[in-house]
């Protein structure tokens, strides 16, 4: 039997109430005003009981879509993040990278060992300036996007990441309507993640959750570091 996602969300109303207590009781620690040990315990018991009630009312089970982007590093390191936890929980992954492929990244070396529960295609064959070919390029992406196609569809699949994907679409080689049509076929539970920089509004609009990274600092950038095993790769 195919499991279908509840439809029974909190009202709108009572979860943000509950939210701006929260906020109001903070996180405790030295930023509650309290002094005395029995007025922060009362505080944090109240804190306590309003976490409970927002984890309760927050009762709806659904496939999500899941973008991280932006200019910082960590991008595809917050997707794999998830692709081990789905893993761990004994489901199964699928991975397909457009733009890299070039190489053969660490985590495809250290997450190999997961065998069939995890599909891992790196399609594309490097960046456009190593490339130099925007057919070629537009060819691989849409191989790629039509392998992706296949997963999103694939009910034995948990979680899907198209690494890179926000690049593709950037660059023009995938329409954002396109990819839009090809999350809709994911059955009621599974989730996507997508990656990679300049998602397009389109996107992001869709989205249940939008990561981005903010680049503040870069050693590539300010120190002249090379790319290194196990941070870049």
């Amino acid at each position: 039997m195919t499991a279908t996602a509840s439809t029974t969300p909190a009202a709108p109303d009572e979860a943000l109430a509950l939210d701006r207590q929260a906020e109001e009781l903070g996180p405790g620690g030295d930023l509650a005003p309290e002094v005395d040990q029995e007025a922060y315990r009362r505080r944090m018991q109240r804190r306590r009981e309003v976490q409970q009630q927002r984890v309760g009312e927050r009762n709806l089970e659904k496939g999500l879509v899941l973008v991280f982007t932006g200019e910082g590093k960590g991008k595809t390191t917050a997707a794999l993040g998830l692709v081990l936890r789905t893993l761990g929980h004994g489901e199964r992954v699928a991975v397909v990278q457009f733009i890299k492929g070039g190489w053969q990244p660490g985590e495809a070396r250290a997450l190999a060992r997961f065998g069939e529960d995890l599909h891992w295609h790196a399609l594309g064959e490097g960046f456009t300036w190593e490339t130099q070919d925007r057919e070629r390029d537009r060819q691989l992406v849409h191989s790629a996007w039509e392998r992706s196609c296949s997963y999103l569809a694939d009910a034995d699949r948990k979680l899907v990441v198209l690494d890179e994907i926000n690049v593709a679409l950037k660059l023009g080689y995938l329409d954002p309507d396109q990819v839009l049509e090809g999350l809709a076929l994911r059955p009621p539970l599974t989730h996507v993640a997508l990656t990679g920089r300049g998602a397009p509004p389109a996107l992001l609009e869709r989205a249940d959750l939008v990561t981005e990274m903010k680049a503040v600092r870069h050693p590539f950038r300010e120190q002249g570091v090379k790319a290194q095993a196990g941070i870049e790769y």
